[in-house]
């Protein structure tokens, strides 16, 4: 008796909700039945339309990166008018571009990191139409290393830049010079030069290369010191045209105890030359210390 109760109370549940449900597709849920339906006919149309015209829509002039898409950082005097050009040929060789690539910012910005003009990619930024901006942090050369009869231009960083880029008499005349190098460089164009003496010269370069010319500067020398040295134990001489010495010390970034900032020996030299008008002596070369507590002039021996 209970299981012909419980199965005829089913059934009229079941009897009584078809009803119900009707009623509401009758009433109110039609509405909501024919938004769902032309949904879904909507969504049907378009993907079959974009199976067909999506490709062409992707590769339409909108959304192609070309090498005219990047607006980037305005350059310096020394770096090269193609560089975008150069980025655009390394990203293009597994294809051509598209803004609808997701990854496409982090691609471009790993490609112009490699680039060895580029120091830093502060930011990538895509827009539509095809344009990519691009904000660049570019490298400045600052010395020209002599060694093995070549001069090697490179940065403030002793990064070596690319060799094309300057032409002989560029090398020769533009850039402090530093000498007594015996090694070249232990890694290819835009890698660090590999040596502690080259990355020290390259820092004094930098901070001298606003007045090397006024002080008619003609190269930077490492002292000649016996044995292995540590990074901050080098110190440099400095020589001008017509043969007088100053004894510079350590590089900027040695930071040794009681020896002058870097700042304050470029002062001291600019006072010198304000005082005298050159860093000769009055009767030929002499020699100088910037390093000196009172006066950066070594007094002559008897």
């Amino acid at each position: 008796m209970a299981a012909a109760k419980k199965g005829s109370s089913s059934q009229g549940a079941r009897a009584t909700s078809r009803p119900g449900t009707l009623r509401w597709l009758m009433g109110p849920g039609r509405a909501w039945l024919a938004a769902a339906l032309v949904l879904a006919a909507f969504f049907a149309a378009w993907y079959v339309v974009w199976r067909r015209v999506g490709p062409d829509v992707l590769a339409s002039a909108p959304y192609q990166v070309t090498a005219e898409s990047f607006e980037l950082t305005p350059r310096t005097e020394w770096v090269p008018a193609n560089l975008g050009e150069e980025v655009f040929r390394s990203l293009t060789l597994e294809g051509p571009l598209s803004l609808f690539d997701e990854g496409l910012v982090e691609r471009v910005k790993n490609a112009f990191a490699l680039h060895p003009w580029v120091a830093r990619v502060e930011r990538v930024e895509k827009r539509h139409p095809a344009r990519i901006r691009v904000e660049l942090v570019y490298r400045r050369p600052v010395c020209a290393v002599e060694t093995a009869g070549r001069l090697i231009v490179v940065d403030a960083e002793a990064v070596v830049l690319p060799d094309d880029d300057f032409t002989p008499l560029e090398k020769q005349t533009r850039f402090p010079r530093l000498t007594g190098i015996d090694s070249g460089p232990l890694g290819p164009v835009g890698t660090r030069w590999g040596n502690p003496r080259v990355a020290g010269g390259a820092e004094i370069a930098a901070v001298l290369l606003p007045i090397w010319d006024k002080c008619d500067l003609e190269r930077i020398v490492p002292s000649a010191m016996p044995g292995p040295l540590a990074d901050d134990e080098q110190t440099y001489e400095l020589l001008t045209r017509r043969g007088s010495w100053i004894f510079w010390g350590r590089a900027p970034g040695a930071k040794i105890p009681g020896e002058p900032s870097a700042a304050d020996k470029v002062a001291r030299l600019e006072r010198y030359l304000a005082e005298h008008g050159t860093l000769e002596g009055t009767t030929g070369p002499q020699k100088l210390d910037v390093t000196r507590v009172d006066s950066i002039e070594i007094p002559r021996k008897p």
